[in-house]
């Protein structure tokens, strides 16, 4: 810990050469008394940052003095190396504390090269979340266990509820890795041979097993991965045709997301929309819309559509007498 502030505080006066006392203190959020016990000890320990008396005093480091920012800790090119979690993704992975400690690096880095520090730094204007909207889900399998058990490379035993069943079963597994995708992880793997995607959330118990993994030559994570989103996203297409309100549109886009893939210009108020879904059951989603939206084609998909409807609506009338 105390390695870790010493690093944090040359880190800051790399950024800005002298800082009060009182500065440091709120910024390593310790006492006083703490930052100049640390200052006495990096001067010590050789490095040119010493105490100024007075009013204009503070801790100063020398000019010359440059502190290789550009050096990453082994966890630190961990945390870079999967650029695009978001901080929850990033805590499961246990990797959160070290990322702030790399964003530390690079701000120091940034603060000492010329004309920089003059522009507002891109990471206040742009922010990569990859949570999806009003996704809650938890995984039974902590995912920081598993993936520190996928790096060792060797079979699993996982308990998995399959899509089709109500109860989860046993099955043996050789893992390419994890992969994190609108707020979902999913473990993709091979069974008995052939390229599997598991999702963690029907995951309920995973056991490491002796046998090293024994996984097909030339295939890699991202090769899977290709292939299996591939293979889920062009599956039994159904091209559903509806009308909705033009005011819905930004709503519209928010559910459907990518299943969105053609809008009519708006007349008289209301557009057309093409919506693709795997099959026809998944028309249910459009329920969410309520009276504001008729599925016109394909005839099956309308059909459908006046089922829930009706079944919803006798679901709710009122009671009788």
């Amino acid at each position: 810990m105390k390695s870790s502030r010493l690093l944090h505080l040359l880190l800051l006066l790399q950024t800005r050469q002298r800082l009060t006392t009182a500065e440091l203190a709120e910024h390593l959020e310790v006492s006083r008394r703490t930052v100049l016990r640390d200052v006495e000890a990096l001067s010590a320990a050789g490095v040119p940052v010493y105490a100024e008396r007075g009013r204009t005093g503070g801790i100063v480091l020398l000019p010359d003095a440059r502190l290789n920012a550009s050096h990453l800790d082994p966890p630190e090119l961990e945390a870079l190396s999967v650029v695009g979690l978001d901080r929850a993704q990033l805590e499961r992975l246990g990797l959160a504390a070290v990322r702030e400690a790399v964003s530390r690096k690079i701000a120091a880095r940034q603060a000492a090269v010329p004309g920089l520090a003059e522009l507002a730094p891109l990471a206040d204007l742009v922010l990569v979340e990859s949570t999806a909207w009003f996704s809650h889900s938890e995984a039974a399998v902590d995912i920081a266990d598993l993936a520190s058990a996928l790096r060792r490379r060797r079979r699993l035993r996982i308990r998995y509820r399959r899509s089709s069943e109500t109860e989860a079963s046993d099955t043996v597994v050789d893992p390419h890795g994890l992969v994190a995708k609108a707020g979902r992880w999913y473990l993709v793997a091979e069974e008995q041979g052939e390229g599997r995607l598991f999702s963690m959330e029907r995951l309920s118990a995973v056991e490491e097993l002796e046998e090293p993994a024994a996984l097909r030559p030339g295939a890699t994570l991202r090769s899977e991965w290709a292939a299996l989103k591939g293979r889920t996203e062009g599956q039994g297409r159904v091209r559903i045709t509806a009308r909705l309100p033009e005011s819905g549109l930004d709503l519209a886009r928010r559910i459907l997301g990518t299943r969105l893939r053609e809008v009519s210009a708006a007349e008289h108020g209301t557009c057309t929309i093409v919506v693709v879904y795997p099959d026809l059951e998944a028309v249910r989603q459009l329920l969410q819309f309520g009276d504001h939206i008729e599925v016109l084609a394909p005839a099956a998909a309308r059909s459908r559509v006046g089922e829930l409807a009706r079944d919803l609506a006798q679901r709710h009338a009122a009671p009788t007498a």
